[in-house]
């Protein structure tokens, strides 16, 4: 959109008549003020649908953990190791949570407990809610959904106040369309000043919520409807 605005015309005048060596012409200025950007409003509008959506897919997934480990079988539910430090400091904190990225402790809750203070808070892109045991149960319910995972550290960077280790992740979920998510990200361990321990852990994703959400919902070569279709007929015919 463009707006424009006219000065208004600046005349000279003259009292004598004799004629200067060069007339003095009329000036005439133009402004031209041109507006760009994006919609804020619609912008906005949309912003608390986006973050609705996410923290619906959020705590939907949350369920689906709990349900599947209460129908997973006894024999497959083997808990990981309660893993403790014999000296709680900042040092050994930072020392075990490398460790623990090599346990894929996001996807398996394998992750030493008193590195983390037992009123934690833990935020993502979706929400946050305090409680080291329920962080590990998700961790744990979560990976049950996944049929191949990766992640690996991928930096480690030191401040006053907190850590924050950058970190790269992959995984297919075993749902029956076989959805790819894959994210770069980091994450902030904020450490409380007397304990050293862990109070606060951040995520943050380096790909838009709503990617990740439709990551989800897009099925990978092979299993999408026409897939099963296609698979379906098949069977149909040799059994003709």
């Amino acid at each position: 959109m463009a707006l424009s605005a006219i000065t208004p015309i600046n005349r000279t005048h003259h009292c004598s008549f004799m004629f200067p060596p060069k007339q003095h012409r009329q000036h005439l200025r133009i402004y031209t003020f041109q507006c760009s950007g994006t919609n804020s409003n619609k912008e906005s509008q949309s912003q608390p649908q986006n973050n609705a959506l996410l923290k619906l897919a959020w705590y939907s997934s949350e369920l689906l953990g709990i349900a599947a480990s209460v129908f997973r079988s006894p024999s497959n539910q083997e808990a990981p190791p309660q893993r403790l430090l014999q000296t709680v400091n900042r040092a050994a904190v930072v020392d075990t949570i490398k460790q623990d990225f090599q346990r894929s402790y996001f996807v398996t809750g394998d992750l030493t407990l008193n590195a983390y203070e037992e009123d934690c808070e833990f935020a993502d892109p979706a929400g946050s809610f305090n409680g080291l045991h329920r962080f590990k149960r998700n961790c744990a319910n979560f990976g049950s959904l996944l049929e191949k995972s990766n992640m690996q550290l991928m930096k480690w960077e030191d401040f006053e106040d907190k850590g924050i280790g950058h970190w790269r992740f992959n995984c297919i979920l075993s749902f029956p369309w076989r959805p790819i998510l894959s994210a770069t990200g980091y994450t902030e361990y904020y450490f409380d000043a007397q304990s050293g321990k862990v109070c606060r852990h951040v995520e943050h994703w380096n790909v838009p919520k709503m990617a990740l959400f439709k990551q989800i919902l897009r099925p990978s070569r092979g299993f999408g409807l026409k897939d099963y279709v296609n698979r379906w007929l098949k069977a149909v015919q040799m059994k003709l």
